[in-house]
């Protein structure tokens, strides 16, 4: 499987994968390929989401007002 350049490529292709799969002229065999390569991409898509998850949370994270913790005196 080649490696798409974005997340946006990995969703484009995987259309065209499940496309390919609910027709019912793809050969078994081709079926299972594409299969194959259908979780590879949606395991690509994923983890793009968890980094983009995690830079989104990362920037809440940074505007939030800093909490001051009361010290006991």
């Amino acid at each position: 499987m080649k490696q798409p350049k974005s997340f946006e490529e990995g969703m484009d292709r995987l259309q065209g994968l499940l496309t390919q799969l609910q027709d019912e002229a793809t050969p078994l065999a081709d079926s299972v390929k594409l299969y194959a390569e259908a979780a590879g991409l949606i395991h690509y898509c994923n983890t793009a989401l968890d980094k983009a998850r995690l830079q989104v949370e990362e920037i809440d994270a940074s505007l939030a007002p800093d909490v001051e913790v009361p010290h006991d005196a």
